[in-house]
């Protein structure tokens, strides 16, 4: 584990809690029914909205490594004093409030905070109540916080003091934000086959971290639901199905200007040739870097199997040599230019708006993506020193001129 920082003004230690206010949030909603849903930074860290419209609070405290929670500790007195603000603004007992601190620390065994635990018997020997106790706790301090905050305390009647402490559970020893992810893929992703786990992993904490941000700030107003994390999820599982493949690069564009004038690639050349307006040829540019980086994307996380990308491309290949006859069949040495820029047009017209439908051009039967089948052709119009497709009837004759090097 990295060594904390002790500069006093690293922001390390804030930047970890809000990283691990988001992370937890995420595991809470997975464990919790789907109808749950939860806000951000609102009335607490973090607030849980039920089916029936009950509110719990989340205080989230994520600690050195053997921490403990004693009598007097701060993170707890802290929450209490947020609660207690919450509480009585909400209506004191006839709120439906509740109130959670989660916390990697854990309760110190002598201290009265054991008796906000989750199913921890009482085995002291101490019969007064949890208020009372609370009570002796906070007289025994001299901080001026402590003291401020039973001020606050004390303002509420013996029979809400009981009310307000039996709202408040302490959920000790909370998952560590690096623990969170296998805990995540250990509880809910048992469907989803373990190699792809951490993949899945990371697509819905992407998508959970814009939502997040969309929560912040302002974007989104409204809670984010369980049932939501949950579709998600199974979307993106779906992605890592035998028969599919995750889709990770629409909407992506290449760093830096397209110039669809002097492009130098064969695959930009060809298009040229045959006249192609320059934006089809900035879209045809888009769809072969799209296709490209997501063919890599694929690689680097092992989702393709042996010789199937070589497989994909001859069956592309096999199609357009079979669409291009019936395209050329016409044609003959005494053919006019325009007429061969035409036909030319036609092939690629099929390549590019007709072939995506066609299921047995996709990689796999659930790729629907046109950028995959679109940018494929271009690849093979790109491959060096002949392309594997192309569109002029006469390009391959004419290579040696257009690119400048020999045929």
């Amino acid at each position: 584990m990295a060594e904390t920082s002790t500069d006093k003004y690293s922001a390390a230690e804030q930047g970890l809690g809000y990283l691990y206010q988001s992370r937890l949030a995420l595991l809470q909603l997975l464990e919790l029914p789907e109808s749950t849903s939860v806000l951000l930074e609102k009335d607490d860290d973090l607030d849980f909205l039920d089916a029936a419209g009950s509110k719990s609070l989340a205080s989230l405290k994520h600690k050195a490594h053997g921490d403990r929670l004693t009598d007097l500790s701060t993170d707890f007195w802290k929450s209490v004093r947020i609660w207690l603000a919450r509480y009585k603004s909400d209506g004191r007992s006839a709120s439906h409030l509740r109130f959670f601190l989660l916390t990697t620390a854990t309760v110190s065994a002598t201290s009265f905070l054991n008796g906000f635990l989750p199913s921890v018997p009482d085995t002291s020997d101490d019969a007064r109540s949890l208020s009372q106790r609370a009570e002796e706790a906070l007289g025994t301090s001299t901080s001026n916080l402590i003291h401020a905050i039973a001020t606050e305390f004390n303002e509420l009647t013996p029979t809400e003091k009981e009310d307000f402490l039996a709202r408040i559970l302490i959920v000790d020893g909370s998952p560590r934000i690096e623990d969170i992810p296998e805990i995540i893929k250990d509880r809910h992703m048992r469907a989803i086959r373990r190699e792809h786990r951490s993949a899945v992993f990371e697509h819905i904490e992407g998508w959970w971290g814009d939502e997040v941000i969309k929560q912040l700030t302002g974007i989104r107003t409204d809670a984010i639901a369980g049932y939501e994390v949950s579709d998600r999820l199974s979307a993106f599982a779906e992605e890592y199905k035998l028969d599919n493949l995750p889709i990770t690069f629409r909407d992506r564009e290449p760093t830096g200007e397209i110039d669809t004038d002097s492009d130098p690639r064969t695959f930009v050349v060809q298009l040229r040739e045959i006249g192609v307006s320059s934006s089809r040829i900035r879209n045809a540019i888009l769809d072969y870097y799209r296709a490209y980086e997501q063919r890599s994307h694929w690689a680097r996380e092992n989702l393709l199997v042996s010789g199937e990308v070589e497989s994909y491309e001859d069956r592309l290949v096999d199609e357009w040599r079979r669409y291009r006859d019936v395209v050329f069949e016409d044609l003959d040495d005494s053919t006019a230019e325009d007429v061969l820029k035409q036909a030319g047009k036609e092939l690629y017209k099929w390549a590019d708006l007709q072939s995506g439908n066609i299921d047995s051009l996709r990689i796999r039967a659930r790729v629907t993506e046109p950028y995959v089948t679109r940018g494929s052709f271009h690849i093979l119009a790109n491959v060096a020193p002949e392309p594997r497709v192309y569109w002029h009837p006469r390009f391959l004759d004419r290579i040696g001129k257009v690119l400048g090097v020999s045929a």
